[in-house]
């Protein structure tokens, strides 16, 4: 089988992004890692120096969920129109995360509805992405709570990297700097999980309608990913805010 992506829309545009110069101590397969969307938008979800989560837990979980789907995206695996998620292209990638989500919509074809995705891997999305980047040595885990109820929080090994996704792309919307493709993902992601707030606090009612305008003339398939993900993370909001 031929390994190239093809069929469908394939979106290199959406590659990974560079870490920032800074090296930071890889655990697992290397040494130099070039920084995933689902990693990029954990970063962005956690404080950079506690690790402990700016958004509940569900808007997260969803984000998460979204992400992974956009980095089988971004390798031509798969594309979304309207309100549903079509594979293009079933050869496993070679990051292991994306590999097992792939297997796992190969093996449902009859469920194309991108919210019941999004509402499926939003059950494991963030043990998963934080297991990855923990075997890369960019989060360490922590047991926290008192003997009988720990539980295992994961932290950030190193400050300057976990603040950059952050960093780069607040000052760029401050600043109404045009955003490359990976960063508009991200920052639709950061919009649609109601996270745009927090990342822009301070910041004039004109850098919002820009970062906006930035992610509504994202391409078509992005865009329909992230309508889903808005509503799905508005009618969690809703019940999380009644309960």
């Amino acid at each position: 089988m031929n390994s190239t992506p093809h069929g469908g829309e394939y979106a290199p545009h959406l590659r990974e992004h560079s870490t920032p110069s800074r090296p930071v101590r890889a655990v697992g397969s290397a040494a130099a890692y070039t920084m995933r969307l689902a990693d990029e938008f954990f970063y962005l979800a956690h404080d950079d120096q506690t690790g402990r989560p700016r958004l509940f837990e569900s808007a997260t979980a969803h984000g998460l969920a979204a992400a992974l789907l956009l980095e089988l995206y971004s390798e031509g695996r798969v594309t979304f129109e309207g309100r549903h998620l079509r594979v293009t292209n079933a050869f496993p990638p070679q990051d292991w995360l994306q590999h097992l989500v792939l297997d796992r919509l190969v093996a449902e074809p009859r469920h194309t509805a991108t919210r019941t995705w999004l509402a499926f891997l939003g059950t494991t999305a963030y043990e998963q992405v934080a297991t990855r980047m923990w075997q890369l040595g960019l989060l360490q885990q922590q047991q926290v709570g008192r003997l009988w109820r720990q539980r295992t929080v994961y932290v950030p090994t190193d400050m300057n990297t976990a603040a950059w996704s952050w960093a780069r792309l607040s000052f760029q919307v401050r600043n109404y700097q045009r955003l490359n493709a990976f960063d508009v993902a991200l920052a639709g992601l950061a919009m649609h999980t109601q996270l745009d707030p927090i990342l822009l606090d301070g910041a004039p009612l004109a850098a919002r309608a820009f970062l906006r305008q930035q992610v509504d003339q994202a391409h078509p398939p992005l865009r329909d990913l992230l309508a889903d993900l808005g509503a799905v993370v508005g009618g969690a909001v809703l019940s999380h805010r009644t309960t």
